[in-house]
């Protein structure tokens, strides 16, 4: 099987609109979280990473004609621009493109919406991507709740690998709009204090807005000095509940077992895990139980959130490209907002910066309806 991998990307947030500004805040200890009293999406106070409209609009200006897309739209060809124009490859008929999403252009089916309810629709997310950039080939969107982001990697691994494409452009985005908060807040989820995961005293989640790329190639010529292998990958569905995970982690032990094997390597070769980290008391004592049981209550582990918050359809692929130049700068990221272990068993949170010789990372996500994600990395050289 022909090899893969992860190369030029972009991130779109908060804290930045490339990676290296997005990476190089986190490397600080900055987050992009807030706290936010505006009715017009939660009657009380929330706490999320945002990015205001102005701020997206006066980027895109200068690309398209903001009339005429969404927000999400925007955050996503500003994102995937970058990527293309940074890969040079022409975006012929061995040229796929995938969107990782969980709930689109959802802001569309609001009373003061400029766009028809039609656009709200996947399918019209892909069109549009697709006809703005001019791909050959037509875009596929997967939404598989919180994993998408992870999915979708393994997705465009397997086009690759059964030889449909030689190249496959990723995007992936999600917004914070008063569907999703009403949402979370439905579930009691949502704290108004920046979250915490895995701490004694988390309270819940944050959500955040964010857009995500990736080239997945076959190619060597296409590397990015961040870039990384795809060693192995799986996704397992634990069965259990709606929106509670197992609670033996068994959905997210399965599919971590199942990479180890793909990627032939044991745990104890993994030296850093970029978890999902939602700061709820069910996923947090979920990955911990998982960790152990793979043996790898002693591997480095962190979770991103406390950066971005929550980011949804988006997560896995944005914290798999943070992922990727933590490797290239062989350090370990903070997991802000950890302070005291607060889950049943032992697990190896990254408290501080920290150098440390990164040659294998694992990515996990894992969300509502039992879906459990889990792709390996290693490191490349061009």
């Amino acid at each position: 099987m022909a090899k893969t991998f992860v190369s030029y990307n972009n991130i779109l947030s908060s804290l930045g609109f490339d990676s290296e500004t997005v990476v190089e805040n986190i490397s600080k200890g900055i987050s992009g979280l807030e706290k936010y009293e505006d009715t017009s999406l939660l009657p009380e106070p929330f706490c999320a990473s945002l990015i205001s409209s102005e701020k997206i609009e006066s980027e895109f200006n200068k690309i398209g004609d903001t009339s005429k897309f969404t927000k999400l739209e925007q955050m996503m060809i500003l994102s995937l621009k970058k990527v293309i124009t940074a890969s040079n490859i022409p975006l012929n008929e061995r040229v796929g493109l995938l969107i990782s999403t969980t709930k689109g252009n959802i802001d569309v089916l609001e009373k003061d919406s400029n766009f028809p309810e039609s656009r709200a629709y996947l399918s019209e997310l892909g069109k549009t991507i697709q006809n703005f950039f001019g791909f050959n080939n037509e875009a596929i969107v997967l939404s598989n709740a919180c994993v998408s982001g992870v999915l979708v990697i393994s997705v465009a691994k397997r086009f690759i690998s059964e030889g449909k494409y030689d190249h496959v452009f990723i995007t992936s985005g999600d917004l914070v709009t008063q569907f999703i908060l009403s949402g979370f807040n439905s579930f009691q989820a949502l704290s108004a204090e920046p979250c915490k995961p895995y701490d004694k005293n988390r309270i819940g989640i944050n959500l955040g807005e964010v857009a995500a790329s990736v080239l997945v190639t076959s190619s060597k010529e296409n590397l990015s000095k961040e870039a990384v292998e795809i060693l192995g990958d799986a996704t397992c569905n634990d069965a259990n509940h709606i929106s509670g995970p197992s609670r033996t982690g068994e959905g997210l032990f399965r599919s971590v077992k199942a990479a180890l094997k793909e990627a032939n390597i044991t745990s104890a070769e993994i030296d850093y895990i970029s978890a999902h980290g939602t700061a709820t008391p069910f996923n947090d004592e979920m990955e911990a139980i998982a960790f152990n049981r793979l043996g790898m209550e002693n591997v480095p582990l962190n979770s991103l959130k406390g950066f971005f918050g929550h980011t949804l359809g988006a997560s896995g692929l944005l914290e798999t490209i943070v992922g990727m130049h933590s490797m290239e700068k062989n350090t370990l990221f903070i997991s802000k907002g950890f302070d005291e272990l607060g889950v049943s068993k032992k697990i190896n949170i990254v408290k501080t910066n920290t150098p440390k010789k990164l040659n294998i990372f694992l990515k996990t996500a894992s969300g509502f309806g039992g879906c459990n994600s889990a792709v390996i990395f290693s490191k490349t050289t061009n």
